[in-house]
């Protein structure tokens, strides 16, 4: 993920200042969901398991049958709504298309407040 400026950018626009604040590189945090960092993670998995199925060329219902979702919930995940989507499970939809996943933990503890959370799609 690249690093984000942290200055506030002045512009002009009919005549009145507005400050332009740069996000965070979470749009969930910045608009102040308690979970951000699970909607990120789940988005950003969903993305990933959509750009695989258009690489297949798969239609929903060729997904819906190698995945063992229904064709519905195909729909649901490639349209983003997620909620009925844990990590686990697009975890599990990622191994049935033919990809592993792996999480890491840092071996150094530091403050909770100093740690994060990050997907990186390689």
């Amino acid at each position: 993920m690249k690093k984000q400026v942290n200055a506030t950018k002045a512009r002009k626009s009919r005549g009145n200042a507005e400050k332009v604040d740069p996000g965070s590189g979470n749009v969930f945090a910045d608009l102040g969901f308690r979970d951000a960092e699970e909607r990120l993670l789940k988005a950003k998995l969903a993305t990933k398991i959509a750009q695989l199925i258009e690489k297949k060329g798969w239609t929903q219902a060729q997904t819906a049958e190698r995945t063992g979702l229904d064709q519905p919930k195909v729909s649901h995940l490639l349209r983003g709504r997620l909620s009925g989507f844990s990590a686990d499970r697009l975890f599990a939809i990622l191994n049935r298309l033919g990809h592993s996943v792996e999480v890491r933990i840092s071996a150094k503890e530091r403050k909770p407040e100093k740690t994060h959370t990050r997907v990186m799609i390689g």
